[in-house]
């Protein structure tokens, strides 16, 4: 509930303080006292942009301030996600500079106007003369149902259910896009990497070829030279390892001389070792390397075979050949994977799809059997506050495809003017805001949040001269349904008729007064005498006759 509001230097506001009771607050007033004026004040605190117009004295800042009780788990969540001070007593402060910036305030801390939005929201219903576009809304209209249906927390389980459905259709198109994209190119990497498949090549391979052919195409001439080197270390009439040998044992009969000769004659005996083995080594090269033109043909061929493909894929060596061999294989696995991926979110799609269908389909029977007892009370209801003719149709459509709601549509039509006894079949009906005026629909709303409040738990609701249009009896309804809708909410409205006024629980009177040569507007609290004397002059004028004030008595009594 809305506790207290305290508006400074606001238009022709000095300074007022408004301390509201919990239940039907009645704001009345002549035209152009300046009840506009506390609308225009309360959207500040609500999140409207304010102007430097505002300023009543330009030299001293505006400040708003409204104090609010509530214990709603929406708005405890909104203070904690916004890392604000949770209090069951939450202070909305507006300040506008005389230099025209403005700040807010949710507790003490500064905030945007974006949180003031989304916090009063949840804070504040606030019903103004034409401002009936929510009732025009589909969505509206569905949450009405809904709440009658006692849908919350069915819509929740299916909400959850069904954005886990939207999320594995989204990654199913995922993989499908994957897939068609890699399916393009899936018959050219097939061939690809069968082609190198079929090759075959180990490490190095082509590299090593290349080396063979070298090798084998100069076989005599590497044959004549390694046995000429052979015949020189082991088989000459003087060769070399036989030399060294020699001139190893020469060494060695000098030893017992000097010191440093049996070092160097160690050194000597391992060159003839090293030249020995070397001989033998080259001799066995020499046997190995034969001339083969068959082979020379074969690895001709292999080498050719790899020099395409190093060309055809433009790298020169046969470790990048088997590189891209493996990222095609790869490439091939992840169609085939994602084939088999593609399978499994289908099948998880579908078992959530029919979860959300079968929970959609009792959400839909829900709203089904609200959908004529509604109508049946707000026709009931708009005869009441003067709309005899007035009729209201709700057309529930089942839809092919799931929404965030389920498989319903749901839209209020109306007819003004339907004669009674006239069967709806033959009578044309059409969306609200097609055919309903601004009083029709403010007194349509009026009736709906009526049956809505006894369902689910309404914020404050201020309606702003919701009477427009109607007197006499339509009034006296109107004055009824907001006194027993405030029996569980807090209600704030500002009107002209007596009948309405007559039900307040609390009765504030505005007006405007001259101080300090100015015309200031103000606000002050009703007693009962004070209650009966406004209601007579709202009756029959200025200067209310006795039976003005017996007949006020009387309204106030009942």
């Amino acid at each position: 509930m809305l506790k207290q509001l305290h508006i400074q230097n606001y238009a022709i506001i000095d300074s007022i303080e408004i301390n509201f009771s919990p239940h039907l607050n009645i704001i009345t007033g002549e035209t152009g006292a300046g009840k506009s004026i506390l609308m225009g004040a309360l959207n500040l605190i609500l999140g409207e942009r304010a102007e430097t117009s505002a300023l009543a004295n330009k030299e001293k800042k505006c400040f708003i301030e409204g104090i609010f009780k509530t214990n709603h788990q929406l708005v405890k969540e909104f203070l904690q996600n916004n890392e604000l001070d949770d209090d069951d007593e939450i202070v909305i402060r507006r300040e506008i500079a005389v230099n025209g910036k403005s700040r807010a305030f949710i507790n003490d801390t500064p905030a945007t106007l974006f949180q003031l939005k989304q916090l009063s929201s949840l804070l504040v219903d606030l019903h103004q003369q034409f401002d009936t576009q929510n009732l025009s809304d589909n969505e509206f209209q569905r949450e009405v149902i809904d709440a009658l249906a006692a849908n919350g927390k069915d819509v929740e389980q299916y909400q959850l259910v069904y954005k886990n459905y939207r999320t594995v259709l989204k990654e199913l198109e995922i993989l499908k896009n994957e897939q068609a994209s890699a399916n393009k190119e899936f018959d050219y990497n097939k061939f690809l990497f069968d082609e190198l498949e079929e090759a075959n090549f180990s490490e190095n391979e082509i590299e090593n070829i290349e080396a063979e052919i070298k090798l084998l195409s100069n076989a005599e001439n590497i044959k004549t030279i390694l046995s000429e080197i052979y015949f020189e270390l082991e088989e000459s009439e003087q060769p070399v390892v036989q030399n060294i040998k020699f001139i190893s044992n020469k060494l060695h009969s000098l030893e017992n001389f000097h010191h440093n000769i049996e070092a160097l004659n160690k050194r000597l005996q391992s060159v003839q070792i090293e030249l020995k083995d070397i001989a033998s080594e080259i001799n066995n090269i020499n046997n190995s390397v034969t001339y083969n033109a068959e082979k020379i043909n074969m690895l001709n061929d292999r080498m050719a075979a790899g020099y395409r493909l190093l060309k055809k894929h433009s790298v020169t060596t046969t470790t990048q050949l088997i590189n891209i061999k493996n990222d095609l294989e790869q490439k091939l696995v992840k169609v085939t994977n994602l084939s088999n991926e593609i399978s499994v979110k289908e099948k998880l799609s579908t078992k959530f799809y029919n979860e959300a269908l079968k929970m959609a389909e009792k959400i839909s029977l829900k709203r089904q059997k609200q959908i004529k007892p509604f109508e049946e009370k707000v026709n009931q209801l708009l005869k009441q506050v003067g709309m005899p003719n007035a009729k209201l149709k709700v057309n529930l459509q089942n839809i092919s495809l799931l929404n965030f709601f389920g498989n319903n549509n749901i839209e209020f039509l109306f007819n003004a003017n339907m004669p009674s006894g006239v069967e709806n079949k033959n009578q044309r009906f059409d969306p609200l805001q097609k055919v309903a005026s601004g009083g029709e629909l403010s007194r349509l709303m009026l009736v709906i949040k009526s049956l809505v409040a006894k369902s689910v738990q309404l914020p404050v609701l201020i309606f702003d001269e919701i009477d427009s249009g109607i007197s006499g009896e339509a009034a006296r309804q109107v004055g009824k349904i907001l006194k027993e809708l405030s029996a569980a909410h807090q209600i704030i409205s500002i009107t002209h008729q007596p009948q309405i006024a007559a039900k307040a629980e609390t009765h504030f009177f505005v007006f405007k007064e001259i101080v300090n040569n100015t015309i200031v507007t103000s606000i002050r609290q009703l007693n009962a005498d004070e209650r009966i004397t406004a209601i007579a002059t709202m009756l029959s004028g200025e200067k209310p006759t006795a039976a003005a004030f017996e007949n006020a008595r009387e309204m106030i009594g009942n």
